[in-house]
């Protein structure tokens, strides 16, 4: 998909420091330019491991007007095809999970294996060669137990950085080694961008979050010293040197690395410490989870957060990990994905309880829904006009914009660029909430 003229303008005018114009979050040329140039050219992180355990399990993946069939195959590794049936392009799997032996087109019975590869197709003549109508393959990157797609015929090549920066990070939570112990969708009635944009704040926080702040400190995510918060910052920063010397002796990485807008697969990563001597982000803040993650022998190990660009971001605990993805189904509708991770071997009822476990992001993926969707009714009005980012609370969210804006200006700036479909996808009803056991 081109650039058009006055989405070019917008790009080069776009003021450093101030949030975005308003038809960046309300138009749909530009949604259907953000699926072409983000959603389709990037890694985007859309399954965790434990969502197809076994053999033969599968889950599917909207993007747009492209379906993503990720499965797990016979030798466990796991691999992801578009979901089209190289005869006359039927819909191969059309529930957001389960389970199969091999992948049966439902309309003219084309049978794939789970590397997929087309094993049976009956009527079409001794001339027709099975070999050169395999599943067309999609890039697939499971990190340390998180799942990244991608569509581009040529992904980004760094991943390799992250992944060489993060695995240290994410290992010893043994997220392979997790069940889902529940799933939450949630459709927002806003841009994708203004998702995001709340994620990569905490200046909100404390007065919207009161479940949240039980256990998380707001000064851990882009907060700077002003004279107003002086004292509660140096003691905020003791507590993290401290800490976080204390976890690293115990091969814990814990220091911040932010990668946010210098990469064209960014990302930051820090373990934190958590309020009132805490375990867990839960209502008490101790641990949801009595079996601990990993080869963990004590719970007070903070909370490690990692996100991505463009669409996710994860707490990584000693007892559960909570995983969050973004994908965009209109300019104005946004899914937010939300799954908790306990031990597979943990026992509801016994080890966890699944209300206490989704208590706090529960009631923030609420009050986080209702900000987007002020902003994206405030974008709307004939009153708004790009407001600035505070220099002290907000700098994580200018790292964001600063990359969006950057990937839009690379393809902006590509010689040839070729027209793609225009994507764009039907409202998909109203609020879904799904608890898996």
């Amino acid at each position: 998909m081109k650039v058009s003229a006055d989405v070019r303008a917008m790009i080069e005018r776009r003021k450093k420091g101030h949030t975005l114009e308003a038809p960046f979050y309300t138009s749909e040329e530009i949604h259907a330019l953000d699926l072409d140039v983000i959603f389709r050219q990037h890694w985007i992180q859309v399954a965790v491991e434990p969502d197809v355990p076994e053999p033969g399990d599968y889950v599917t993946v909207e993007i747009g007007n492209d379906s993503v069939l990720i499965v797990r195959d016979d030798d466990m590794q796991i691999r992801a095809f578009h979901n089209v049936c190289r005869h006359r392009g039927a819909r191969l799997c059309n529930a957001e999970k389960g389970s199969l032996g091999n992948i049966v087109c439902p309309y003219h019975s084309w049978t794939y294996n789970l590397t997929g590869d087309l094993m049976f197709a009956e009527h079409m003549g001794e001339q027709f060669d099975r070999c050169k109508h395999s599943l067309k393959r999609v890039h697939l990157e499971n990190l340390a137990g998180l799942i990244f797609i991608c569509l581009a015929e040529n992904p980004p090549a760094d991943f390799a950085v992250m992944r060489a920066a993060m695995e240290p990070y994410l290992l010893p939570h043994g997220l392979a080694e997790c069940k889902v112990a529940a799933s939450v969708d949630i459709l927002e009635d806003g841009n994708w961008k203004l998702t995001m944009e709340n994620n990569r704040e905490c200046y909100h926080c404390v007065a919207n979050h009161p479940e949240l702040t039980i256990s998380l400190y707001e000064y851990g995510f882009g907060y700077q010293r002003t004279p107003a918060n002086e004292e509660g910052m140096a003691a905020f920063e003791e507590t993290v040197a401290r800490r976080t010397a204390q976890w690293e002796a115990m091969d814990l990485p814990s220091a911040e690395i932010e990668r946010l807008s210098d990469l064209v697969t960014g990302f930051r990563t820090q373990r934190l410490p958590l309020d009132r001597d805490g375990e867990s982000q839960t209502l008490d803040a101790k641990v949801a989870s009595k079996k601990l993650l990993g080869g963990f022998e004590r719970a007070d190990l903070g909370g490690l957060s990692f996100w991505t660009q463009p669409n996710s971001w994860h707490h990584f605990m000693s007892d559960h990990i909570v995983s969050f993805s973004v994908i965009p189904l209109s300019a104005g509708r946004t899914l937010v994905r939300t799954k908790w991770l306990v031990h597979k071997d943990a026992r509801e009822g016994i080890d966890y309880d699944v209300n206490n476990l989704t208590a706090v992001w529960r009631a923030t993926n609420d009050q986080d829904r209702t900000l987007v969707e002020y902003s994206q009714r405030g974008a709307a009005s004939s009153a708004y006009e790009p407001g600035p980012y505070s220099p002290f609370t907000e700098g994580l969210v200018e790292k964001f914009c600063e990359w969006y804006i950057a990937r839009l200006a690379d393809r902006a700036d590509a010689p040839d660029t070729q027209d793609t479909n225009d994507a764009s996808t039907a409202s998909r009803g109203e609020k879904v909430v799904s608890f898996m056991r």
